[in-house]
């Protein structure tokens, strides 16, 4: 128990010094991707505006004053404010879109999951027989193609020629839940609300089928490459040989024993799809944070960018802490 104890302490003091590079590099960068405030107000603004405007924003400051300032501002939650939308509190704007993508990634994270894990011991199984090969040539196919090009098939497919599901959005217009936790389908279940429950799942099907296959390749491949690995190993082997039937040594045998490297490639997975699937939700019209930092891009807002970068970067950091102390507890071997 100490030494699980050390290694989570030690795991969220190396954390630390991430966090700070990340911060250094993206205050860095946005500064020198050229002057914010005369982009947003054009090339004709007065320069008595532009300057009242970065006084109001510190930007005219020494650098190493604005980076401490910017630390001062995060360590009390502060993102900063918006340049274009009067000055509202950029954390506001994040946490009225992070709902939409967060109920995005958590369904095609499960799609992926499912289709990558069965389709990886499906093909395991069946090693080097044409089924197998088939399905090795899946998990390549689906992580080249491009995400747009999959999201615009789908559309084709089943809302212009067969009409089934909505091309874009969320939800039906006045279909809405309560809001609860942001997250329609939660919300629509927790209030009992069947209509929108109903819409909200029309409108998440072809956006998560989009992004589920295109990540399912991942895990298709790890998961192949691992369960052949466990499969050839002695206690499979002596498994068989106790008579005990090939389901219960596939699933409850081999297959717990190849998971353990497989979770660590879904925690990052899962960290990047809640930063935001750009190209998915771009595609789909999708309200969520992707769809949200595009926008603020072309608008130049300069605050709401390094702010939502920021937010990325911690939440990325943040899930990888927890995918490693979860590992602490399926694998103790790493306890050092």
């Amino acid at each position: 128990m100490v030494s699980l104890r050390l290694y989570v302490i030690r795991r969220i003091l190396l954390a630390i010094p991430m966090i700070f590079i990340l911060l250094c590099i993206v205050f860095l960068v946005m500064r020198v991707s050229g002057d914010p405030v005369s982009a947003v107000l054009g090339g004709h603004a007065p320069q008595e505006r532009i300057d009242r405007i970065k006084e109001q924003l510190g930007l005219n400051k020494p650098i190493i004053f604005q980076f401490f300032d910017y630390l001062w501002q995060l360590l009390h939650g502060d993102l900063g404010r918006s340049l274009i939308w009067g000055q509202r509190p950029v954390l506001d704007e994040i946490l009225e879109h992070f709902p939409a993508t967060l109920e995005l990634s958590i369904s095609s994270f499960i799609i992926s999951i499912f289709i990558g894990v069965f389709t990886g011991v499906f093909s395991a199984r069946r090693y080097n027989k044409p089924v197998d090969h088939l399905i090795r040539l899946y998990g390549i196919v689906t992580y080249a193609l491009f995400i747009p090009w999959i999201g615009l098939i789908l559309q084709l497919i089943f809302s212009v020629y067969l009409g089934w599901l909505p091309t874009s959005s969320r939800i039906d217009i006045f279909m809405e839940p309560q809001t609860i936790t942001g997250l329609y389908v939660l919300d629509s279940i927790l209030t009992l609300n069947i209509p929108s429950l109903v819409s909200s799942l029309k409108y998440l099907v072809l956006p998560s089928i989009t992004l589920g296959i295109y990540l399912s390749g991942i895990f298709t491949r790890l998961t192949r490459t691992h369960m052949l690995e466990i499969l050839g190993g002695d206690f499979i082997r002596a498994a068989r040989a106790r008579g005990l039937p090939e389901r219960t040594v596939i699933y409850k045998h081999a297959l717990k024993n190849a998971f353990i490297p497989i979770l660590t490639m879904m925690g990052l997975q899962f960290a990047l799809l809640l930063a935001g699937a750009i190209l998915t939700e771009t595609t789909f019209s999708w309200p969520g944070m992707g769809t949200f930092l595009a926008e603020r891009i072309s608008y130049r807002d300069f605050t709401t960018v390094q702010g939502t970068i920021v937010f990325f970067a911690f939440l990325i950091v943040i899930v990888s802490l927890v995918i490693d102390i979860i590992y602490v507890y399926i694998d103790p071997r790493i306890r050092y």
